[in-house]
């Protein structure tokens, strides 16, 4: 697979070393030589034409870019490679070039290839929510007492502790790990069925050839072919797609959170990082930048693996082709925004007191409902709510502080002054008691995502 200049930058080097068309290519002759030996071990080749199979499956001895042309005549890879292969085993074994991939068919190849591909795909997937999550708990574990301002429809609401909004980024990541390997578990099992998946070419011993080559390969043997089956490979990649729009999430915040008006968090810096070719005074968050472009990119991805569904009776025309073009794109974008988003997260910039100074600049009005509910324990519900409802148009009339308008209110009126105790009023605009709520869901919350990131820090990812 070549990628673009614009993926490539969008994408990390060692995502497309995984799907580059030479390691698909090796994959499909890992493929071929595993079949090889699991026929031999069956006795249904010899071991010497196993052995000259195997010598000739490596990438090192074919011309990549004319299979790729050969193939798109051919309508698939894998006919010009077995063809190449089996010219290639001849040169040493005349008897082993006859039973080269013998009793499979091109798509049996194929798919393995990109389960293969697919399965250190995951790792890297795993390695980066590993690092990413790690920053996001120690940040929030860190944090879990600093006031923030909560804001719904893109405008102030409610103070809140950063604590908890990083352990709302974290727990959408959690679960992903936990889905991925729930899913890769059923998807990432051999593809062998010959023909139209009935193994009929080997007889009663194809199920065992194919339980000798899952084994061989590290993969789940299948009950049977899954050549137009899609759902358990289709619910996989749209578990990658969730894990993109995860991540788009969080890259959203960070870039809101990091405009200038704003200012409450910023990116590393440094070394060119995030600099504008006009603007020498800019910063970009140029994380948030790469992981949205994966968000954005990823619905059309997923669409078009869900509509590749439809695959006609026992083998797929165009929708099967269309699905393996989109697959890597899948990956190389997660995998992007990941890589990005724990360079953000390594030396991610936290300024508190310019949070408190974004509440601050609210006059107080975001504590108006925690001050409403006080009052209407003293004074009923729809008089506290009248009454805040006119502070808050004085506050703003008279560019004041809340507190000071209601505390004025409340000793200027001798029936609130009866029943309203100044000092506990004037404790409901603190913006650290204000973010305990927060913080409390916090800290629960931490709590059971840190059992489940050791758990899955202390379980092997993947295996061969």
């Amino acid at each position: 697979m070549s990628v673009s200049l614009f993926d490539s930058f969008l994408s990390g080097g060692e995502m497309i070393a995984l799907f580059d068309d030479a390691a698909i290519v090796q994959a499909m002759l890992r493929f071929e030589q595993a079949l090889a030996q699991a026929q031999a071990d069956e006795g249904l080749l010899a071991p010497s034409s196993a052995r000259a199979i195997a010598h000739a499956c490596a990438v090192s001895l074919y011309d990549i870019p004319a299979l790729i042309d050969a193939g798109r005549r051919a309508g698939s890879l894998a006919i010009p490679l077995v063809k190449a292969l089996t010219r290639e085993v001849a040169l040493a074994d005349a008897d082993a070039a006859d039973r080269v991939h013998w009793g499979s068919t091109s798509q049996d190849v194929i798919d393995t290839a990109m389960v293969l591909a697919t399965r250190g795909a995951l790792r890297l997937l795993d390695d980066g929510l590993r690092e990413l999550s790690g920053h996001l708990l120690r940040l929030a574990e860190l944090h879990l007492a600093t006031p923030v301002l909560a804001r719904t429809l893109l405008q102030p609401a409610q103070v809140s502790s950063f604590g908890f909004k990083l352990a709302g980024w974290l727990a959408p990541l959690v679960r992903a790990r936990a889905r991925l390997r729930q899913c890769a578990a059923h998807a990432l099992q051999l593809q062998l069925g010959g023909a139209v998946g009935t193994l009929a070419a080997m007889g009663p011993r194809g199920m065992a050839v194919a339980a000798r080559m899952a084994a061989a390969l590290g993969l789940k043997v299948p009950l049977a072919a899954w050549h137009t089956q899609r759902d358990e490979w289709v619910r996989l990649g749209l578990e990658v797609a969730l894990l993109s729009g995860s991540l788009g999430k969080v890259a959203t915040d960070l870039s809101l959170m990091a405009q200038g008006e704003i200012a409450e968090l910023a990116e590393p810096s440094g070394a060119g990082r995030g600099g504008s070719s006009a603007m020498p005074h800019k910063r970009n968050p140029v994380s948030a930048m790469i992981a949205l472009a994966a968000a954005i990119r990823t619905p059309q991805r997923a669409a078009a693996l869900l509509a590749s569904m439809g695959q006609q009776h026992e083998r797929g025309l165009g929708n099967w082709q269309a699905e393996l073009a989109e697959w890597p794109g899948l990956f190389l974008s997660a995998h992007g925004a990941l890589r990005a988003l724990n360079e953000a997260f390594a030396g991610l910039q936290v300024d508190r007191a310019r949070m408190l100074r974004n509440i601050d600049a609210l006059q107080g009005l975001v504590y108006a409902e925690a001050a409403s509910v006080h009052l209407a324990g003293a004074i009923g519900r729809p008089q506290a709510h009248a009454l805040l409802e006119k502070m808050s148009g004085a506050t703003l009339a008279g560019d004041r502080q809340l507190a000071d308008v209601l505390a004025e209110a409340v000793q200027s009126d001798a029936a609130l002054r009866e029943r309203i105790d100044p000092v506990q009023l004037a404790a409901l605009f603190d913006p650290v008691a204000a973010a305990l709520p927060a913080r409390r869901l916090a800290q629960q919350q931490l709590r059971a995502l840190r059992e489940d990131m050791a758990h899955f820090n202390d379980t092997l990812a993947y295996p061969e």
